[in-house]
């Protein structure tokens, strides 16, 4: 076994925060140092980055985006996508289902109230159950068979709920589905990120978060679809096709190739460096790219790290750099779960206390909102490899507060004018049923709209900032021999948030209704705060680099240091200008 990295991890630390620039790679001489003698050539322009080195190696190591081995590299991460599919449908499953007239007729759980809470809260109590165990098969036996695993309960708690007859049978395998749904995506986020070329790194893991809406948007359409079926296969349906997407990451595991990190951590490094060279350097060994991953990787990834002792977390709390690690993952994870979205597992309750009143109707917004929530997210992946993220987690995490908040006031305002037309009509004889169900006559229903208008605007923002960073942040945050770790966190996490919303989301809407999405205003703006003074910017440097980033004893401003290099009218960079 290899015995590189076997370093030890506090004085690696000590020594690194005595640096107050990144450190540079002097074994490979992938940019040349100088002071700016070649920006005098024509063409030539000085260009701010924020790792000369990757920088340099990218410009000269050019992939081919439609080779045979990036076609390969695109299967692998639709793999990955698919097991977000999973996750994704189970979001818009059980809204549409709870509204289907023959799966009240058979469980009898209403809208809203504590069994609808029960069904929702119960897949991320299994979820949270199943994030330790997520991180040990991730770890010992790899990405690829942790995906396989997952699927596994995905499809027995499939076949539990979709057979159900009683509402305890029901519940049992909403848990079984939350285990298989924690090993999958604590395994995916670490395969899409360990095996994506650093300059693809965001669109990659971004696009395998936009998983949710490749099984949300179907998931929409299918109950939406079903709901016209007069027996119980309208609810059934759906419940067994929940179980389509893992039989395709399940056939597909074995024909990909093993994340290259992980290869490292167990000292695999010929196969790690195979995997490079084909994958990221266009079969060349000598690739400027292939030549500095590797020797990041050798340097930085232990084969006697944490990944092998399963209960060993503290890197995650005792050091430094593992503290403001665990700081990013914490805030992507309760941020992404609890800045409103989570209203969208009661979307049909939103939709009726706007005046939305049909089934149908409900399921149709329903699916609207799925599907413009995931252009606003593609939209984000496409430009993640580009945008700071930190930028646009302040940004969007304000401007998500100000459409919830004009979205709060005119439900206010719509409210009102509800409660004056009930009254209405009860002064002209209706009965108090009859009165609340025309109240809408007297609603004006620009109001409606508006509400309804300032909601969709916010998923679409919301999407568009936090859905591809929700896979991101945590990966790039954490290094290899924590990261499984690491994601098994904050997958404890999100689904603690996730029990919160969906638990205390249809008893909140219950009592106070519209007045619930008050609470989601003023914790926005924390979240803003918190983004501006905590959030570490990633973007733009290798995984290895980042823990130098890490290392410092500021980490945020470390991330906002640039550095310079001249690039000629060719595209080559010809030196790091150095102060």
């Amino acid at each position: 076994m290899s015995s590189h990295g076997s370093h030890d991890g506090a004085s690696t630390e000590k020594h690194l925060a005595t640096h107050d620039i990144a450190p540079t790679h002097d074994t490979i001489k992938i940019v040349p140092k100088g002071h700016g003698q070649t920006a005098t050539k024509p063409g030539a322009q000085e260009k701010e980055v924020r790792n000369a080195a990757l920088f340099a190696a990218i410009k000269e190591s050019n992939i081919k985006p439609w080779s045979k081995e990036s076609i390969h590299l695109y299967f692998a991460i639709f793999v990955a996508f698919c097991c977000a599919c999973a996750n994704g449908y189970d979001g818009s499953l059980m809204t549409g289902i709870i509204a289907m007239d023959k799966f009240q007729n058979q469980f009898h759980t209403g809208d809203t109230g504590p069994k609808v809470s029960v069904i929702f809260s119960l897949y991320t109590v299994g979820a949270m159950v199943g994030a330790p165990f997520a991180a040990i098969l991730s770890d010992r036996f790899g990405r690829k068979k942790g995906m396989f695993i997952g699927g596994i309960f995905i499809i027995v708690g499939s076949i539990i709920v979709a057979s159900s007859s009683k509402l305890a049978q029901f519940v049992v395998g909403r848990f079984v589905l939350g285990l298989g749904i924690a090993i999958m995506t604590v395994a995916a986020p670490a395969y899409s990120i360990e095996i994506a070329p650093p300059h693809w790194r965001g669109r990659c893991t971004g696009f395998y978060n936009c998983g949710w809406f490749g099984g949300s948007i179907p998931a929409a359409c299918i109950t939406y679809g079903c709901y016209f079926i007069k027996s119980n296969w309208s609810w059934r349906i759906p419940l067994i096709l929940q179980a389509f997407t893992c039989l395709i990451v399940m056939s597909s595991v074995f024909f990909l190739p093993e994340s290259p990190r992980f290869l490292f951590a167990n000292g695999r490094d010929a196969e790690a460096v195979a995997f490079l060279v084909k994958y990221h350097g266009n079969g060349d060994p000598n690739s400027k790219l292939v030549l500095l991953e590797t020797e990041e990787m050798r340097d930085g990834i232990r084969t006697d790290g944490v990944d092998k002792v399963w209960w060993d977390y503290r890197p995650l709390f005792m050091t430094h750099s593992g503290r403001w690690r665990m700081a990013q993952v914490l805030m992507i994870s309760i941020f992404g779960q609890f800045s409103g979205n989570g209203l969208g597992y009661f979307n049909t309750v939103i939709f009726k206390n706007i005046g939305v009143t049909s089934t149908s109707q409900q399921l149709a917004y329903n699916i609207l909102n799925s599907v413009i929530s995931a252009i606003g997210a593609l939209t984000a992946v496409s430009m993640t490899d580009r945008m700071p993220r930190r930028a646009v987690l302040i940004i969007g995490t304000f401007m998500c507060a100000a459409a919830l908040a004009t979205n709060s006031g005119l439900s206010a305002t719509l409210d009102k004018q509800t409660q004056r037309g009930t009254q209405i009509n009860l002064n002209q004889g209706m009965n108090e049923q009859d009165a609340k169900d025309n109240a809408y006559l007297h609603v004006d229903s620009n109001y409606a709209k508006g509400a309804l208008a300032a909601y969709f605007l916010f998923n679409v923002i919301f999407s568009f900032t936090y859905t591809p960073l929700q896979g991101v942040i945590p990966t790039e945050a954490l290094e290899t021999t924590i990261r499984g770790k690491g994601l098994a966190l904050s997958g404890f996490i999100v689904n603690a948030m996730g029990f919160i919303n969906q638990f205390a989301g249809p008893i909140a809407l219950h009592n106070i209704g519209y007045k619930y999405i008050f609470v989601f205003v003023g914790w926005d703006l924390i979240e803003t705060v918190a983004w501006y003074f905590f959030g570490v910017e990633s973007q733009g440097r290798t995984l290895e680099q980042l823990e130098w980033v890490y290392d410092q004893p500021n980490p945020v401003k470390a991330s906002l240091k640039v550095e310079k290099v001249v690039v000629q009218a060719d595209g080559h960079v010809s030196e790091a200008i150095v102060a």
